[in-house]
């Protein structure tokens, strides 16, 4: 059965349009709390939210509808979605959830659940949830009513737990950090981790007015944090999004790093640390020159879907600590559950700390594969799929790339698009094979 609401990273839209719409958040949660209610009693709930203005009404709407099912409420107020994970296990919650959009503009929101474990929760459970709410609500009585209440360190629970993943005999002094936290969740949160950690912090994208999240700044608008490490001669810049699971890093020089190349990273100092790292988990978008970086290393990567919540699921299934996407989500499973940005920032300094090497000398063995990307809008109904020259074209193609480059064809999960993206050592190369197989779904 698929999901009606339910997308790769929760429920998203733009507010007061379905399904972000106070009454439908109600019964959301009102849903939520039945099937939560299946194996527990009395179920307590963490929320945590970004700084978009919409967090208000829906942070209440949440709340009343889990207090209707029975379900007691703990409210942390603005925290990374990460943070919230951290706290739903460490509280032992029967659940965390979080409203945000995460990098999208402050008129789009969203909500997201985490399991008791602080891990992203099946599609099956999705399913279950939606199934209850196509159901009447089944209010409970005054005396069965939910409780909330606030946890008011939440923030400094999260700074800690954060700091704790950065090697003890390690310092960040005499480092001058840029921290742009895209005046989002992490606003009063990053630069504080890297300022006790002995850093001295320049902080932008942490004025946050309910309006300006991911606007012009964080890990979406890299070329803000690239001009603030040269005017403030910087050592580093770190941008995240707005919900602060993504990461950017931008070295001295203004040299960009993005999430492949810092998985990369990650991995290096564990090998040079004399770690076993088995096995490395990206996406189908991972660059093939991390890809074949890794193998010579000996070390084995899977592609995964799109998305960190399948990264996690291939991770759990091979019993591998290692993965992440290029767009900024790592996950390190031995430091927290779920990707955070702010972690795998201090996972990368720390790197750069113990080695004292530049960044660009760590990741030296990758160069990143050109890649092109067309996006091919289809026509209604048009079945791509039966296209004659396409599998004849693709074939072709690959053949041509060899162990070079590779092929990847896929259909938009919102637009009637297919992304047809090519890749290969010669970015000539990679757009006019692009251009070959994208002609085929014109024709």
């Amino acid at each position: 059965m698929t999901r009606q609401y339910f997308g790769t990273d929760g429920i998203r839209g733009t507010v007061g349009q379905s399904p972000i719409t106070a009454d439908f958040v109600l019964r959301l949660a009102h849903a939520v709390g039945r099937v939560l209610k299946r194996s527990e009693a009395r179920p307590t709930v963490l929320i945590g939210k970004d700084t978009r203005i919409s967090g208000y009404m829906l942070e209440s709407a949440l709340e009343s509808g889990f207090n209707s099912a029975g379900v007691d409420v703990v409210l942390l107020g603005p925290l990374p979605t990460p943070g919230v994970a951290y706290l739903t296990r460490a509280q032992r919650a029967s659940l965390g959830v979080v409203i945000s959009a995460s990098h999208n503009p402050f008129d789009d929101n969203g909500i997201k659940f985490f399991s008791a474990q602080g891990t992203k929760l099946s599609d099956d459970w999705e399913r279950d949830v939606e199934a209850v709410l196509a159901m009447e609500p089944v209010w409970v009585d005054s005396a069965h009513l939910g409780r909330s209440r606030r946890l008011d360190d939440a923030a400094g629970r999260y700074i800690e737990f954060c700091k704790s993943t950065f090697a003890n005999n390690l310092t960040l002094k005499g480092m001058r950090i840029v921290v742009d936290a895209a005046h989002g969740a992490a606003y009063n949160i990053a630069p504080k981790v890297f300022h006790e950690l002995g850093a001295e912090v320049i902080a932008i994208g942490c004025a946050p007015d309910g309006l300006n999240i991911n606007r012009g700044v964080g890990a979406t608008h890299p070329e803000a944090l690239v001009e603030a490490v040269k005017a403030h001669r910087a050592d580093m810049g770190v941008a995240l999004d707005g919900d602060a699971d993504r990461l950017q890093i931008v070295d001295a020089q203004g040299r960009l790093y993005n999430g492949d190349e810092l998985l990369y990273l990650m991995v290096d100092d564990r090998l040079r640390r004399g770690e076993a790292v088995p096995g490395v988990v990206g996406t189908l978008m991972t660059n093939m020159a991390v890809e074949l970086a890794l193998i010579a290393r000996g070390v084995t990567f899977v592609r995964a879907k799109v998305g960190d919540r399948y990264v996690l699921e291939e991770l759990e299934k091979n019993q591998w600590l290692l993965g992440g996407e290029g767009s900024g989500h790592l996950l390190a499973l031995d430091k927290h559950s779920t990707g955070d940005g702010l972690i795998s920032a201090l996972q990368v300094l720390q790197t750069v700390v113990r080695s004292g090497q530049s960044l660009s000398t760590l990741v030296k063995e990758v160069v990143l594969f050109p890649q092109t990307m067309i996006n091919v809008r289809l026509q209604p109904g048009q079945d791509w799929k039966a296209s004659p020259q396409l599998a004849p074209e693709t074939r072709a193609v690959e053949a041509e790339l060899g162990q070079s480059g590779r092929v990847l064809i896929r259909a938009s999960g919102t637009e009637p698009l297919v992304r047809v993206m090519v890749e290969a050592r010669d970015a000539v190369q990679a757009k006019l094979c692009a251009q070959r197989i994208a002609k085929t779904l014109t024709a």
